[in-house]
């Protein structure tokens, strides 16, 4: 039996593999994918002090370092089950059955993309897949597209794809229904882009985000749009459906009023060689649901997350969560979650040593101080809403604990 099972090799997973690893734990990360990195391996993107930060060389910094540790990384491997022992966990692979005293779920989040009449033909994609093709495989998804989404990951990933050469013809919102929801509602998207606006290279966008309100802004908002990086983000445009034989030919649009509703007599078809459709992000939790962790509905958050207290620890013993399967937030935020969970876990087996809770309150205080800084936030209140669910986990246990 080994000391730490690891499931997933992005940012967290990696981050918490050398925290443990430089503890003297014996560590092994599984990951589906064929490379270790997880959603870094998609990201390239400008820091505000003009340092370029390119997530494949990220990836393999981290990779060499817990490898030169002794981590064991196995990648194309797939985990379809997990059992509780009395003494730890069993982890079921598509390649062996591994026993381990801890176990830690770093496995991220997936896409939620949202449904559109035509989203079934070949060139529709979501923005994620788009990103990677871009960033990892290193293949433009097409020449010309739209992305059908506006939020903060469609506007980074639509910058990363105008650096692959990929022409983005813009930036607009789906059709109001039951499904799209607040996806579709131009005052509740004019809320997240002003939370972007600091990103903008215009000053005047700039200045704008500051001091307009949603519900201004989107009575505003001009129906051609604003352009970032030359990309038109279209609040008052919106997807009535995607058109094509064979293939994506175009997208079918209307201009809608600053409360969502269609304008009748101004559709029109814009073409495009593919399409993104961009609903958002939600915490992979399948696998903690199969372990049996309690959870918790957290908007902020992205959705149900399990539910677990500041140093990462769920409601089972010997098990952890970390990164993007804990609330959607940046790849750094998730890397310094990870260190966080190595420490703990290291506590938790009797290796971590002198000062260790002082080591883990240093761990802890980073994580904040990483979210504080932050260059883009997926949701606002994000701290708050952690801070109520880390209140929960002490109260589910009989405790009541001022955070």
């Amino acid at each position: 039996m080994i000391d730490l099972v690891i499931i997933g090799a992005g940012p967290a997973g990696l981050g918490a593999a050398i925290a443990a690893a430089e503890n003297g734990l014996k560590v092994c990360v599984l990951d589906e994918f064929v490379k270790p990195g997880g959603r870094l391996l998609g990201q390239l993107h400008e820091e505000p002090d003009g340092k370029w930060v390119n997530g494949i060389t990220e990836a393999q910094k981290l990779y060499s370092r817990a490898i030169g540790l002794g981590v064991n990384i196995l990648c194309g491997v797939s985990v379809y089950d997990l059992i509780k022992l009395d003494n730890g966990w069993c982890v079921f692979t598509t390649d062996k059955t591994i026993e381990s005293k801890c176990l830690l779920l770093a496995t991220g989040a997936s896409e939620t993309p949202i449904p559109i009449p035509g989203w079934t033909l070949p060139g529709v994609m979501s923005i994620g897949a788009a990103q990677v093709m871009g960033n990892v495989h290193r293949v433009k998804p097409g020449e010309k597209g739209i992305i059908i989404g506006v939020n903060v990951l469609s506007v980074a990933i639509a910058r990363e794809l105008q650096l692959c050469g990929v022409h983005i013809e813009g930036i607009l919102l789906p059709q109001p229904s039951l499904v799209s929801g607040d996806a579709a509602n131009p005052e509740k998207m004019m809320e997240s882009l002003l939370r972007l606006s600091h990103l903008a290279p215009s000053p005047l966008i700039r200045f704008g985000g500051k001091w307009v309100s949603p519900k201004l802004g989107a009575r505003l908002y001009p129906k051609n749009g604003f352009k970032m990086w030359s990309i038109p983000i279209q609040l008052r445009k919106t997807a009535l459906e995607i058109i094509g034989g064979n293939q994506v030919e175009g997208v079918r649009v209307a201009e809608i009023s600053a409360t969502g509703e269609v304008v009748p007599g101004t559709e029109k078809v814009v073409s495009a060689d593919f399409v993104c459709i961009a609903g958002g992000l939600t915490p992979m939790s399948e696998l903690a649901a199969v372990a049996g962790c309690s959870f918790c509905y957290v908007p902020e958050l992205g959705g149900h997350v399990p539910l677990h207290n500041e140093c990462m620890q769920t409601n089972l013993k010997g098990l952890y969560v970390a990164g993007n399967i804990t609330g959607v937030e940046s790849a750094k935020v998730a890397r310094t979650q990870g260190v966080v969970a190595g420490l703990a876990i290291a506590r938790e087996l009797n290796a971590l040593g002198h000062r260790a809770d002082e080591k883990i309150d240093v761990a802890i205080a980073e994580v904040r101080e990483t979210r504080r800084k932050a260059l883009i936030q997926f949701q606002p209140g994000i701290e708050e809403a952690r801070t109520e669910l880390h209140q929960k986990f002490y109260e589910s246990r009989g405790k009541k604990i001022l955070l």
